[in-house]
Parts: structure tokens; C-alpha cells; sequence
């Protein structure tokens, strides 16, 4: 996740902001920059790789100035190098940026037909241009980036400073965390309260859509319309922990809310948005003469492939093997000789997963290990490391980690379907697009969580709910038990629909919630024969689907969650959120341990 920190204070800004991103080197980055205003005039420093060769460069080429900007990236459109790297400047302004600006491609050609011209291969350098033009027809600074904030569509957090105006920074959210800082005479600004926590523990977390004026004697917070918000000032932790919980309750909550930015960064590093294509990627096999694939994990993780098996399956004509890997380890499955093995874990020390990698090794078997940890065992005991960017993730039920497996295995299967010649040169740029929109719908659903709080309080009275899901949803109904009984302890079970009549239905009355899965995709209507069934039972049907779903059940339901229209590729990842949401909501209500649930460790490191 890339890295913000803004500075408006007393003396020499630049050392100060360097110290702060590295507080953010935990989010992971492949580039860093800093700008300052100094007598008026915008300074830059930018190097690719490690906060090192920034240091080093300060050293040679020192930056004065008492306001300032930094950034830690992650590449997201363009490689990593200087150019790409943070802060942008256009015609007397500075941005640096996290997220993904959607219509970035639109506005581009707009600003080139308007003589702009594009020095980089991001997004971000269109929000500099953006408030440049807006402050060459002579916008204010502050009227200038709020103009610019109604153009942009995405997920984003921004910080943007202006030359000739040493006692302002504007920043903006809209998905991804922003904090403001408050100091005596001084402010500050930052992706959390571990960047601010050296300068100040007195935090303003911004909500979604809010966006600041920033100067030294404090800071004014508005909405998108620019009405004036006031929002809650607070004592951070920032300073004893090392990873802080933000305005959450728990680290649950805030990772499921941190889903659309690291998403984005995942799919960030397997696909190129700016082509629409797939970035090279150098694999220990060649996905054209595979004959077969085996994926193995635990838990959360298992059920991320499972998904990753319908994916390749479809996409690529490319058969999988699936196991848990507790039983995969023992059950000698024989390998063909055209094999590769992907084994995925979000600590990379699961100990079964281990124990499997082991088997294929034996075996002659190229392995990719899917990990969120880049140092871990199995990620240094395979041949290629194919990374999720989820950042650390405290909560023991996973969640951010699931929905960045899926990005992965999704982005995978589409590089295999485009080597087996199964998806065409205009499918892959289709498909690579929708995954592109996935933050833009995740955002979205997260702002349902009203609706789905007040849910849970009542699922939270049940002894017992099923889950019912057809195809890719199927994994996500033993998910959704999985995360239920996880922590709040109530028992619940993840079901194919189609396996109804083979047992569950015997379970259905009036005291039996059915979470049901189902966008309106091409099984929908065999879905909606199985909710009959539910109904003629009493059983309560909680309905998750779309607008297109929502409106063809005539069944009576206790509750209809309706989700935006999505791309089937990315129906995983969108519909994964409600039914976290719900499972942590539940739980809270349940006055359950959230974040450490009874009997459970984050990391299974032994059989």
C-alpha cells in the first residue's frame, strides 16, 4: 500500500517527513519522494527502490522548506522508477497519491487536447494537471483541488500542496485511510497515526467523501459538496503499536474497510491498467503446456482456491487439483510430470501447507507460493513468489487477505487463459478492465454496512444459519459460515444449492436463517428453486444479490441485501464484503472477542 505524509510546521520539513514514511515501509513500496515549498518556489526529491536512496539523495541535494509532502508507492499504472515516482507537479502544484484514479484515461485525453502534456505513465500525475488548469483560469488553490475532487472517480487519498503558498495542504479520501494530525502551531497529515505518531497522538481520522484544508493554525473538513463537516478528535495509539486500529473498534473492522485499497494495489502488481494488459511475469512453467494444476491451503486460504479452481478452469481450460493441504500432505496424490503446485497462505508459515509444499518438491513440481509475507518459510522454500499486498493483517478471521488471494488467483488465471490461447487479445483487455473497477464496487458495498449492522443484530439471536451458493459462490457460502462461526461462535454451514435436497433441507424451519449467494448470473433462476424450497419450509431467506436479482424473486424474504451490477470475474471479491460485514457485526453484538476468537491463532504453524 503506498504511503502519505504531509507536514505544514515550524522548521526544516523533509528529514521530518522521510522519518514518518518509514513508519509506513510495513505497507510495502518500490519508490519514494518528498516536495517542499521554499521561498515560495516547489523543490522535489524522488528515487526508486528503498527509503535509503531517498536519504541518500537528500543528503547530497538537501530540501529546505517548512511544508512538505512525501510518498511511499506502490506501482500501480507505470513501472516503478523516478519518473513515475511521487510527488507529481503541474504548473506550480504537487500531488501525491494512493489509490487508483478509474476515469484517469478520459481525463487524460481531455487534458491533452488542452495542451497538457505527460511526463509519467500514472494516474496521478491527471490530478496535477487537474488543479493546474483549474488555477489557471484563475480558481483559488483551495476551489481549485475541490473542483478537481468532483472529476475523479476510484478509490483514493490524496495530498496536494501548491507553490507559493507555504500554509497549505489540501488532502481527500475516498476509500483508502487519511488522517489529520494536530500539533501547537503545526499540522500534520498521514496514511495513519503510526506516520504521525513521532510529531502527535491528537488524530482526526477523515470518513470516506471528506476532504481538509490544512494550514498551521488547524484544519477545516468538508464533504464533496463542500459543506462544512465536523469530525471527532482523538488520542491515538499510534505510538505503543505498531499497526494502529484507526476510528475502528476493531482490527476486523478496519481491514475489512482497508479491501478496496489493497485490492487494488494486488491486482496492481499482476495487471498494467494503463494497457489494459497483463505486466510480465517470470514463472518456473509455462501455463500453455500444463497439463494439470494443483492448489493446496487451509481454512480461508483453501477456500480461495477453491475459487481459483473455477477461475482457471473456465478461463484457461486448465484442470485443477484441490485440497486441504492437511489432507493433501497425506493422501499421495500422484503428479504428472506437466504439473505446477501453487500453495497459498496469508502468514506463509501454515504448517500443513508447508508440510504439502514438501510433497510437490518431492515430486519435481515447480511451486508458486501465493503468500502475504515476502520473507516467510514457504515463500522462500518455492520457486516463485507471487505476493498478495494485503499489508499486515491483526484480525484472526481473514479477510483482506481472502479478497487479495482472490486478485491474485483472478489476475493468474487470466495470464493462463491468454497463454493457452483460450482468451483473446480483446478479452484479456475486457477482463483486465473489469478486475480494474473492483475497488470502485468494493467502496460501494461497504457503504451498505447500515443496513447489514442492523441484520446482524438480529442473526445474532440464532442458534444456527446456512449459507447457500452456486459456482464461485459456493466457496463463498463456506466461507461466510466459516467467518460466522469463526467469531461469534454460532454454528453455521456452507452449502452447494444444489445440495439442498441431499440433506441441509432437513434443517429448515422458522428458526433456521438461509444466507443465500446469488447475483443474477446465468444459474440464477436454478438458485431461486432452491430458495422455494427454503420458503415453503419457513425457513428465513437473507437474499444477497443484485438490482436485476432483487427484482425477479417474487419470494417473500426476512432480508435483500442488493449489491452494484458486477462483472462475474469479479463477483468473489464484491460479494466476499457483506458477508464479512455481517459476520463481524454479529459478533460484536455477540460481545464475542473480535479480533482474537476463542481457541484461534492467526498462524497455524503446527499440525
Amino acid at each position: 500500500m503506498c504511503g502519505i505524509v504531509g507536514i505544514v510546521g515550524h522548521n526544516a520539513v523533509a528529514p521530518l517527513i522521510v522519518d514518518a514514511l518509514k513508519r509506513l515501509e510495513y505497507r510495502g513500496y518500490d519508490s519514494a519522494g518528498v516536495a517542499t515549498v521554499e521561498q515560495g518556489t516547489l523543490g522535489r526529491r524522488r528515487a526508486e527502490g528503498k527509503l535509503v536512496n531517498l536519504e541518500r539523495l537528500l543528503g547530497a541535494e538537501p530540501l529546505a522548506g517548512t511544508i512538505g509532502i512525501g510518498h511511499t508507492r506502490w506501482a500501480t499504472h507505470g513501472v516503478p522508477n523516478e519518473t513515475n515516482a511521487h510527488p507529481h507537479f503541474s504548473n506550480g502544484v504537487a500531488v501525491v497519491h494512493n489509490g487508483i484514479v478509474e476515469n484517469f484515461a478520459t481525463l487524460r485525453d481531455e487534458l491533452i487536447a488542452d495542451g497538457y502534456v505527460f511526463t509519467s505513465q500514472t494516474d496521478t500525475e491527471v490530478v496535477a494537471h487537474l488543479v493546474a488548469r483549474e488555477l489557471a483560469r484563475g480558481v483559488a488553490p483551495v476551489e481549485a483541488a475541490h473542483a478537481t475532487l468532483k472529476r475523479l472517480e476510484g478509490a483514493f487519498a490524496l495530498a496536494i500542496m501548491f507553490e507559493g503558498d507555504e500554509n497549505l495542504i489540501v488532502g481527500a479520501r475516498s476509500g483508502p485511510p487519511l488522517a489529520v494530525g494536530h500539533g501547537e502551531g503545526e499540522m500534520f497529515l498521514g496514511s495513519d497515526a503510526i506516520a504521525l505518531a513521532p510529531f502527535t497522538n491528537s488524530i482526526t481520522y477523515l470518513e470516506d467523501g471528506d476532504w481538509a484544508v490544512i494550514r498551521r493554525g488547524g484544519a477545516e473538513i468538508f464533504d464533496l459538496s463542500g459543506k462544512r463537516m465536523e469530525r471527532k478528535r482523538q488520542t491515538s495509539l499510534g505510538t505503543v503499536f505498531m499497526v494502529d486500529k484507526g476510528n475502528r473498534r476493531h482490527f476486523m473492522e478496519k481491514e475489512i474497510h482497508e479491501q478496496p485499497e489493497v485490492i487494488s494495489h494486488t491486482l496492481a502488481h499482476y495487471l498494467d491498467f494503463t494497457t489494459d494488459g497483463l505486466k510480465p511475469l517470470d514463472l518456473p512453467f509455462d501455463f500453455k503446456t500444463l497439463e494439470r494444476l494443483a492448489i493446496s491451503a487451509c481454512g480461508t486460504a483453501y477456500l480461495s482456491g477453491l475459487v481459483g479452481k473455477y477461475w482457471f478452469e473456465r478461463l484457461a481450460r486448465l484442470p485443477v487439483d484441490i485440497d486441504i493441504a492437511s489432507e493433501f500432505r497425506y493422501r499421495e496424490m500422484p503428479i504428472s510430470k506437466n504439473s505446477a503446485a501453487f500453495f497459498i497462505s496469508q502468514s506463509g508459515e501454515t504448517a500443513d501447507t508447508l508440510a504439502s509444499l514438501h510433497y510437490c518438491r518431492s515430486q519435481g513440481v515447480p511451486i508458486g507460493a501465493i503468500v502475504n509475507v515476502r520473507e516467510s518459510t514457504i515463500a522462500r522454500e518455492s520457486d516463485v513468489v507471487l505476493p498478495t499486498l494485503a499489508g499486515p493483517e491483526i484480525g484472526v478471521a481473514s479477510t483482506k487477505a481472502f479478497t487479495c488471494q482472490l486478485a491474485v488467483l483472478a489476475s493468474l488465471a487470466v495470464r493462463a487463459g491468454v497463454a493457452r490461447g483460450t482468451i483473446s487479445r480483446e478479452r484479456e483487455k475486457e477482463l483486465v478492465h473489469q478486475l480494474s473497477e473492483t475497488p470502485r464496487f468494493a467502496n460501494q458495498v461497504l457503504k451498505l454496512e447500515g443496513q447489514i449492522e442492523t441484520l446482524a443484530r438480529d442473526l445474532s439471536r440464532y442458534n444456527h444459519v446456512l449459507y447457500l451458493g452456486r459456482d464461485t459462490n459456493f466457496p463463498l457460502a463456506m466461507e461466510g459460515a466459516l467467518k460466522l462461526k469463526e467469531i461469534s461462535y454460532i454454528h453455521a454451514e456452507g452449502y452447494a444449492a444444489g445440495e439442498l435436497k441431499h440433506g441441509p433441507i432437513a434443517l429448515i424451519d422458522e428458526n433456521m436463517p438461509v444466507i443465500v449467494i446469488a447475483p443474477h448470473d446465468r444459474i440464477f433462476e436454478k438458485t431461486v428453486s432452491n430458495m422455494q424450497e427454503v420458503a415453503a419450509r419457513g425457513g428465513k431467506i437473507i437474499l444477497i444479490t443484485d438490482q436485476k436479482g432483487a427484482s425477479q424473486v417474487s419470494l417473500k424474504t426476512y432480508e435483500t441485501i442488493v449489491l452494484p451490477d458486477v462483472p462475474e470475474i469479479i463477483t468473489p471479491m464484491i460479494y466476499a464484503l457483506p458477508i464479512q460485514m455481517l459476520a463481524y457485526h454479529t459478533a460484536v453484538f455477540m460481545g464475542t472477542d473480535v479480533d482474537q476468537p476463542r481457541n484461534l491463532a492467526k498462524s497455524v504453524t503446527v499440525e
